[in-house]
């Protein structure tokens, strides 16, 4: 979180972008974006938009990072260097290595990895544009590009941002109410079956405040898992045609 702001983010329970409290931003979903990916997919969140590439299962190199009886998933974070108002220097750093880590853990729990030992699968995850809650952009963005790729998959991983702003708990925070809000909460899960696999907060809140925002982070979940069935089962009837 950055620091509080004079500024007011929720003026008579509107905020700056004129949502309601419970509302996200606009969703956009599309898979099929990089022709020679095995699977991609872009995700918008308002103006914070991710593109993310699935490759494999492939053979696992160098072979001594290899399990004899699993594959591993593997999933790369990167935030364009124009994605943001102050030119982000290119290349790794601290925090994409971490989000990068966070990504897979919330990934793998639905990956079949005894389907295809030896072997990887690769999720290349590129923020393009950045207005807050990135790393749920991503998450949602690589599960589409890998269920796309026919990466053997349990289900997808939905995933979105709650917090607290002005007091007030709200979902899908930009990035300004990331900044200056006083907690936000990154949020993952399978809803078919109501299995959380990230949870990242920062910030305070009372244990009324989280319990309230962990039903507000599942109803979101769900509608934009709704919207990923939807984008999937459009594109294999069109590849039925």
């Amino acid at each position: 979180m950055g620091h509080k702001t004079d500024k007011k983010l929720i003026v008579n329970g509107k905020r700056m972008d004129g949502r309601g409290l419970a509302q996200t931003r606009k969703i956009e979903i599309q898979v099929g974006v990089v022709n020679r990916a095995n699977g991609s997919a872009m995700v918008k969140f308002g103006d914070t938009h991710a593109i993310a590439a699935a490759y494999g299962p492939r053979e696992l190199l160098p072979r001594h990072m290899q399990e004899s009886d699993r594959g591993i998933v593997r999933a790369r974070y990167n935030m364009a260097p124009f994605s943001v108002d102050d030119r982000k220097a290119p290349g790794s750093d601290r925090r994409s290595t971490e989000l990068s880590k966070v990504i897979r853990l919330a990934l793998q729990p639905v990956v079949f990895v005894e389907d295809f030992p030896k072997a990887t699968v690769d999720v290349y995850i590129e923020i393009l544009q950045a207005d807050g809650s990135t790393r749920v952009a991503g998450i949602n963005t690589a599960s589409l590009a890998m269920a796309a790729a026919g990466v053997p998959m349990s289900d997808l991983v939905t995933a979105c941002s709650v917090g607290k702003v002005d007091g007030e708990l709200v979902v899908d925070l930009n990035g300004e109410e990331d900044m200056h809000g006083e907690a936000d909460l990154g949020f993952a899960m399978v809803p078919s079956k109501n299995l959380v696999t990230l949870l990242q907060m920062d910030g305070v809140l009372t244990k009324e405040e989280l319990v309230k925002l962990l039903g507000m982070a599942k109803d979101t979940c769900k509608k934009i898992y709704e919207m990923q069935e939807k984008v999937l089962k459009e594109k294999y009837e069109k590849a039925l045609e």
